[in-house]
């Protein structure tokens, strides 16, 4: 485990990483000794460090949803991080690419929160109540460590959240069955992936009951208004500048973004 010291000298390091545009070195590789206990620590210090720069903290992004991005990451759950209101794009956006290191993008549900939802035994159907909408969601994903990484590194680099973009129509939870929500992502007019939300730990809500029991260990919770990433069911896709992008829902829309 890290000291105080350790964890804001980590912190610091991945914020002027972030600032630079220029990849640091994994902590792990420095502190082999790290613990996810330290870099959640840290998540939280560098996001502390990015409100008191006056980003707003909207709501929270679910990782490695799937059991293959868990093997591959050697992990037996899901992880997290938050979102905030300076990286939160709109359908049609025109997205400067240089803003991220090494943008990927991925396909999403958001949800958004319609009450407070906070405790232990948090299930599906607890989660679908407290939610006020979903909506399609686009999630850029950016690291600012080097590789190769260890699940900590990705934690204490806010989960790799890079931006989101919401689009498409918003649905009240219950109106559909969200498991069979299905999307095509095309990069410059050649679809590049398909999924299936049911792809996300059987339904795209069993992440947000599990972030709900893993918050609540910390005596936290969601809140009214947040929105809430579910998490990928396609395989991310690496972006350039002057890349076209085009998510199809079906009957919930689509997304549409472009990077400069």
């Amino acid at each position: 485990m890290l000291t105080e010291t350790e964890r804001q000298l980590v912190a610091d390091t991945i914020l002027a990483a972030e600032d630079s545009r220029k990849v640091c070195p994994q902590p792990s590789k420095t502190w082999p000794e790290m613990t996810l206990e330290d870099a959640y620590d840290v998540q939280r210090r560098w996001a502390d460090a990015r409100t008191r720069r006056g980003a707003k903290i909207i709501g929270r992004k679910i990782g490695l949803t799937s059991r293959a991005m868990q093997q591959a990451s050697k992990m037996t759950e899901p992880d997290y991080g938050v979102m905030l209101d300076d990286a939160l794009y709109r359908d049609g956006a025109r997205i400067a690419a240089g803003t991220f290191i090494k943008p990927r993008l991925e396909v999403e549900l958001a949800f958004v929160m319609g009450q407070d939802l906070q405790g232990a035994g948090c299930q599906i159907h607890d989660v679908l109540r407290a939610t006020e909408f979903v909506t399609p969601a686009l999630e850029i994903i950016d690291y600012r460590t080097e590789v190769p990484r260890q699940i900590v590194d990705t934690i204490a680099d806010n989960a790799a959240f890079g931006a989101t973009v919401l689009g498409g129509r918003t649905i009240r939870p219950f109106d559909v069955d969200l498991r069979w929500v299905g999307a095509t992502l095309s990069q410059n007019g050649t679809i590049e992936e398909t999924g299936l939300a049911a792809g996300i730990m059987g339904h795209p809500a069993a992440g947000l009951a599990w972030l709900v029991n893993k918050l609540s260990a910390q005596g936290d919770g969601l809140k009214k208004g947040d929105i809430v990433l579910g998490g990928s069911f396609t395989r991310p896709v690496d972006i350039r500048s002057g890349d076209v992008i085009h998510a199809d829902y079906g009957p919930l829309g689509g997304i549409g973004v472009s990077f400069a």
